[in-house]
């Protein structure tokens, strides 16, 4: 019979601590490795200007919309307002008294610059990430009340609405969700809108063609998800809340679905983080969203690494966030 070897750890040898140690090893080795590899392909790192597609000051130029000769020029606080008057025709213009680089009686020809005043603006990314919130937030809620409809549709005995729900989901999740915001957006929008215009009503926007596709998509997995939570409690659960007096609609909301909300928590974290991801696809449709914002940044910067690396960033940031919040709530039902 032959001792199997077994190595002899030294005493005071703390594993957690090593291997502790080697993770950040392996972390600082893994991001020298990249950045020794881009000083190989000789990009200049340009991190300095990423702060202008956040926020960024622009000086504003006033021209001229006729030609003539300034009359007058009255201040009113900080800002004056400029006169000019051409042959039959006058304009005025409202710009700060320090901008102004006219005079009275100056000749002006139209699209002379009369003066300058600065413009506070939000940059591409700081645009993209908030249209990219507002979609995802207006989707995840859309999508939390039509699956929990549809869930609960699925596990009905009425077979027209277990069927309709049944339909819905293997649709949904049969097809890709490019296809949908595609549909969506050229065919479904195309004939709504057609139908509002002839009516003389107002057009829906792509933003909210957009919505609707990732709301409807992610209605389907979530209305799987609280099948599976609810067939996962027990029937005797029911089975005593029935007995007790209980209508079926009093014991689902009182009994089952509390329960149900704790078990499919997690499951629903990575649905909706994997939506905010999904809100990249709508890109194609012409919504600036974070990934459609910094495509357009880097093909007018030719700053890719810092424009990517930062994209990466913000998904990061908000994916994370909502991780953080989905375990916050499960301490708070766990508690209750």
């Amino acid at each position: 019979m032959t001792d199997t070897a077994k190595v002899a750890i030294p005493k005071g040898f703390n594993k957690d601590l090593f291997y502790k140690v080697l993770f950040v090893v392996l972390l600082v080795g893994t991001c020298f490795s990249f950045y020794w590899a881009t000083t190989q392909t000789n990009y200049i790192w340009r991190w300095n200007r990423i702060p202008k597609y956040f926020y960024y000051v622009e000086t504003v130029e006033v021209k001229a919309e006729v030609e003539g000769k300034v009359t007058s020029i009255t201040q009113k606080g900080a800002d004056s307002v400029v006169i000019v008057k051409g042959d039959g025709e006058s304009e005025y213009y409202t710009m700060p008294t320090a901008g102004i680089i006219v005079s009275e009686g100056s000749a002006i020809y139209m699209g002379d610059t009369l003066g300058t005043y600065q413009e506070k603006q939000i940059g591409m990314l700081l645009e993209g990430i908030l249209i990219t919130i507002e979609v995802s937030l207006i989707a995840i809620i859309l999508g939390i009340l039509l699956g929990l409809f549809t869930g609960l549709a699925r596990i009905s005995t009425n077979p027209c609405l277990k069927w309709t729900a049944i339909t819905y989901i293997e649709l949904i999740r049969g097809t890709p969700l490019l296809v949908q915001i595609m549909i969506w957006y050229f065919v479904l929008g195309t004939i709504i809108n057609s139908m509002l215009n002839k009516m003389g009503l107002f057009q829906i926007p792509e933003l909210w063609f957009g919505i609707a596709s990732l709301a409807i998509f992610a209605g389907a997995y979530v209305a799987e998800i609280v099948r599976a939570g609810i067939q996962s409690i027990h029937k005797g659960q029911m089975e005593a809340a029935r007995s007790l007096g209980m209508t079926k609609i009093t014991a689902m909301s009182k009994i089952i679905l509390p329960q149900a909300f704790k078990r499919i928590l997690p499951p629903l974290a990575g649905q909706f983080i994997s939506l905010i991801k999904d809100s990249s696809l709508l890109g194609v449709i012409a919504i600036r969203e974070l990934t459609k914002a910094t495509r357009e940044a880097v093909t007018t910067s030719l700053m890719p690494y810092e424009l990517w690396f930062m994209c990466a960033l913000l998904y990061l940031v908000l994916t994370f966030t909502l991780s953080m919040f989905v375990q916050y709530l499960e301490k708070r039902t766990a508690e209750a």
